[in-house]
């Protein structure tokens, strides 16, 4: 075993990082789409280490289940 220290997961330790490619599979939307809406500030949160777009997996739950509640509270 070694001695390093093991990594701090800011979201948990069952959280995981996911690309923009994960993240279009996940939700369904096309990845021009996730990016479209990384421009406006409408999609997941997502961050940029290295030139690399990534999203923590409960940042894109979290946002999946605020879009549902925000479209099933409005009258059809």
């Amino acid at each position: 075993m070694n001695n390093y220290p093991r990594p701090e997961y800011p979201h948990g330790e069952d959280d995981r990082l996911l690309t923009i490619d994960e993240v279009s599979e996940l939700t369904r939307i096309c990845v021009a789409t996730l990016r479209w809406m990384r421009h406006k500030r409408t999609g997941p949160h997502s961050f940029k280490p290295a030139r690399r777009v990534l999203y923590w997996l409960s940042d894109v739950l979290d946002w999946i289940d605020r879009n549902y509640n925000a479209d099933t509270t409005q009258p059809a």
